[in-house]
């Protein structure tokens, strides 16, 4: 994991729990690297091991399904041909030859095995949103079944200020209602992990470190398209996964670590518990202080 991070929202340029939505442009939907057969691999054997953990869907979500599977494909084969390649039936991985077919029992499971993100399906009802249809392999810190059938208040209950009734709530449920075809959306969130395992699939927080050495930085790149023939809305969620010792190599270490320094701050108590920093927030800060210092 010595790689140049991809994203880096915990600069200082995106605090969290905001919504900081922003326009996708569509070759920017999937977002492929160097971790991908490694990845897929991961998700073949959750699958296989976990299927019941990582997969729900109810039973009237197989065309819309479908109409993502056929979405993802084709999104695929043109934007990335060095990669992907169309089969008769399957989909096929140039880089190790590894064929996905085509699942009519379950088109989102076939859909989430091609590529590193995480794949949800949110369907409009009398109760708003609701998650309607999943195959999320890395989940961080909370389990799809109990998501299920689920609205989005309610989904992102444990979440400080975004439960229902609240100003974040109603203003995410505008959101996906107002959100069309042809104009896709992306944010980041991000948080400091104890580990680079990507199946988080706990609804509680794990002990965090105040040790950088000891700790990742876990993004999530999220995106919202909605479909054009079914109305519901798929979420993506790519893992990025980087270790914080990073902070301290990277060119620019003094920046970086006076930006994360000035979100972690921000944090008010809730935030702190939910993000299980507020035992270690200040030996987290005592380091960003040396490295911003050095």
């Amino acid at each position: 994991m010595n790689r140049a991070p991809r994203h880096m929202p915990w600069d200082g340029s995106q605090p969290l729990f905001r919504i900081g939505l922003s326009p996708l442009e569509l070759r920017n939907w999937i977002e492929p690297d160097e971790m991908l057969l490694e990845q897929l691999e991961e998700k073949d054997r959750l699958l296989a091991d976990r299927k019941s953990d990582v997969f729900v869907a109810e039973a009237d979500t197989l065309e819309a399904q479908g109409e993502l599977h056929g979405l993802l494909v084709a999104h695929l084969t043109s934007c990335f041909p060095q990669i992907w390649q169309a089969q008769a039936g399957a989909v096929r991985n140039v880089a190790n030859g590894r064929t996905v077919p085509f699942d009519p029992l379950a088109p989102i499971i076939a859909a989430a095995r091609l590529v590193q993100e995480d794949l949800v399906l949110m369907r409009r009802g009398e109760e708003g949103w609701r998650l309607a249809a999943g195959c999320v392999c890395f989940p961080s810190e909370w389990v799809l079944t109990e998501k299920f059938g689920k609205p989005l208040a309610h989904i992102h209950g444990p979440v400080p200020n975004f439960g229902p009734n609240s100003r974040n709530a109603d203003m995410i449920h505008r959101i996906f209602d107002n959100l069309k075809p042809e104009q896709p959306v992306w944010r980041m969130n991000w948080s400091l992990y104890p580990d680079a395992r990507l199946f988080h699939g706990e609804a509680r927080v794990a002990r965090r470190s105040g040790d950088l050495a000891q700790t990742f930085l876990r993004v999530e790149y999220q995106t919202l398209r909605k479909l054009a023939g079914s109305g519901d809305i798929v979420f993506g969620i790519r893992i990025h996964l980087d270790p914080a010792t990073l902070i301290g190599r990277h060119a620019e270490k003094q920046r970086l670590a006076t930006g994360l320094r000035k979100l972690i701050l921000q944090l008010d108590g809730d935030e702190l518990a939910y993000k299980g920093l507020t035992e270690v927030r200040s030996r987290l800060i005592e380091q960003l202080d040396a490295i911003a210092g050095a």
